[in-house]
């Protein structure tokens, strides 16, 4: 366990060194990142939008211009559910870099969804002097060459293109703007080339799924967040049924969408076994055109296939999970997807957002083996799908998802698989130090920081959480939880306190033992303790190597009664005491560190 911890340490810590230096070094950067044009043909392309933009896209808009005009390089995380207008906010700061005289690039996760941006892309710039390249494994090798000279001599202004644009052999004459979407489903070998841009290039990712990463650099303001909550205007919410596989659901969904003129998406993730789901389905129904799409296929078919698609050539494409990310095909307004419960929240999240991209109601089947077989976690997922049907409710489910794993991990250092989450308030206070190591010309040394800094751990065996029914909005509830994590004083904690008493009427008890346990913390940072613990039959107090305490009290202490007193070699101080509820052994740690700080 010890050997886990240390090696996770050693992890945050190589984290925090390396993306603290690129931050620091993106705040030093003070001329040359500024990107601003001119006011009437900004004006000219704005007036081109087709649609009404919703209050949300207003603002993400009006942060992402703001940003481009500074000197210092832009860093946003742009948050919004499926097809919410994320790419229109991209397609306008592209439009600025452009017409600043830089070059733009959009960075995608798979080949078709390059190929959809392009096609969007096209046709938003067609009245305007822009020269659009795609780069991808759809283009020859011949298109991809001309590509490349074209970027290198800067007669390319906007490039969409997979990982390929992160290749060795890619030379920008003046880049300005980078737009990734759906960053997180890029490699380890993909981000360490983006880092290369970080420091000089604006930046710009978009995500439909809030991962702990980007979210909470984002609420920790070392990355701005923008969030588009609001749907566009006459979109529908996806109707979504969990059934047991039967062939009568799968044919009457299938009618159903063929008799009004749609389209449907049958998934099944399992390319082996494709051919024979598509027999199936040709049994069922006969007269259904049906193609298939997967990511094993060659380029140019599975280009052909999803053209054909498009211009409705076929009623149903039979596919694997190629059509998670991005693809906007408004005509499809069924997804059946079979062995839902293989897959993860987001996952089945982003899946459904591929329908209801119209003013037409959209239905989404999840097939399942009988309830029998599902895993107690398949089912949850299922469940939280199907009670959540309200436009970007999915992604307020994503954040909760992050928020169910606990203030802990918002607070402190508890993981849960993600390495870079390090925390607010050390995160914070490790970009201070990097930033003033650097302007001195120091090498980043976070180590230091890290060992003053260490984990407080505080487990009082009490619920400690800022409750739903008390704090209803989630959004707000991350806010609060964010200054709390931020506080560096008893006043600080006080005033939050209050303002939510204020707002929210009187705290429950497990919002009281939140702050008492934040309270708690901020004293044993004081006196050099890493680790509370107290439950029914006891209380255990872990100092660090050199508390601030003096000895002799920690002596006395044990000499009155060493039956009820122990210290161990691993400087843990046992107290071995009874008590009948949490309050009781509340005010005993309470009263302790009172003394030790004494």
């Amino acid at each position: 366990m010890a050997e886990t911890r240390e090696r996770a340490l050693k992890k945050i810590r190589d984290m925090a060194a390396e993306l603290l230096e690129i931050y620091a070094k993106r705040q030093m950067v003070t001329q040359g990142c500024s990107l601003t044009c001119d006011d009437e043909e900004y004006s000219a392309f704005v007036e081109d939008f087709p649609f009404i933009e919703t209050e949300d896209q207003h603002t993400a808009i009006d942060a992402v211009v703001h940003d481009l005009k500074k000197e210092q390089p832009m860093e946003r995380l742009l948050c919004g559910d499926v097809g919410f207008g994320k790419t229109e906010v991209a397609m306008r700061a592209a439009f600025i870099a452009t017409a600043a005289g830089k070059q733009a690039a959009i960075l995608a996760p798979t080949t078709l969804l390059t190929q959809q941006h392009h096609a969007t892309f096209i046709k938003r710039f067609a009245n305007f002097p822009v020269n659009i390249a795609e780069l991808s494994r759809f283009r020859s090798t011949k298109e991809q060459a001309v590509t490349l000279q074209a970027l290198a001599d800067g007669k390319v202004d906007i490039v969409i293109g997979t990982h390929k644009l992160l290749s060795k052999n890619i030379k920008f004459k003046n880049l300005g703007l980078m737009v990734i979407d759906e960053e997180h489903r890029f490699g380890v070998s993909h981000k360490e080339k983006l880092k290369q841009y970080k420091e000089t290039v604006n930046m710009l990712a978009m995500s439909a799924t809030p991962i702990p990463r980007t979210l909470n650099m984002s609420l920790a303001k070392v990355r701005d967040l923008s969030m588009i909550t609001t749907a566009p205007n006459k979109r529908l919410s996806v109707k979504t049924f969990v059934h047991e596989h039967r062939n009568d659901i799968v044919k009457e969904a299938i009618e159903r969408e063929i008799l009004r003129g749609g389209q449907v998406y049958y998934l099944h993730n399992n390319v082996k076994s494709i051919p024979l789901v598509a027999d199936k389905l040709e049994k069922l129904l006969p007269d259904l055109k049906i193609a298939i799409a997967h990511g094993q296929m060659p380029e140019k078919k599975l280009e052909k296939v999803m053209q054909d698609f498009y211009h409705n050539r076929y009623q149903l494409l039979l596919c694997s999970t190629i059509i998670e990310t991005g693809l906007d095909i408004p005509n499809v307004n069924t997804i059946i997807i079979d062995r839902a419960d293989n897959f993860g929240l987001a996952q089945l999240h982003q899946l459904r957002g591929r329908v209801g991209r119209s003013h037409h109601q959209a239905y989404a089947y999840l097939l399942t083996p009988p309830k029998e077989a599902l895993t107690k976690d398949a089912k949850k997922r299922l469940d939280a799908l199907t009670s959540v049907e309200s436009l970007g409710a999915g992604f307020m489910v994503a954040q909760q998802d992050l928020e169910i794993r606990g203030a802990g991990e918002l607070l402190g250092q508890e993981q849960s698989g993600h390495m870079e989450n390090i925390g607010f308030s050390l995160y914070m206070e490790l970009l201070d130090i990097a930033v003033k190591n650097l302007q001195q010309g120091k090498t980043v040394d976070t180590g230091t920081a890290m060992k003053q800094h260490e984990h407080i751990d505080v487990d009082l065996n009490a619920s400690a959480i800022l409750p739903e029914d008390y704090v209803l909005d989630v959004t707000t509830r991350l806010e609060i939880y964010k200054r709390i994590s931020l506080a560096t004083n008893k006043a600080e904690l006080d005033d939050i306190q209050i303002e939510m008493i204020d707002r929210f009427g009187v705290l429950p008890e497990a919002a009281k033992n939140l702050f008492t346990c934040e309270y708690f913390k901020l004293q044993a940072k004081q006196i050099g303790i890493s680790k509370i613990n107290a439950h029914s039959s006891g209380v255990s107090f872990v100092f660090i190597a050199k508390p601030n305490i003096n000895p002799d009290k920690i002596i006395k202490l044990i000499q009155t009664d060493p039956r009820q007193y122990r210290l161990d070699k691993t400087q843990k101080l046992i107290c071995h005491i009874k008590f009948e509820n949490p309050a009781d052994r509340i005010a005993y740690v309470a009263e302790m560190l009172e003394e030790f700080g004494s």
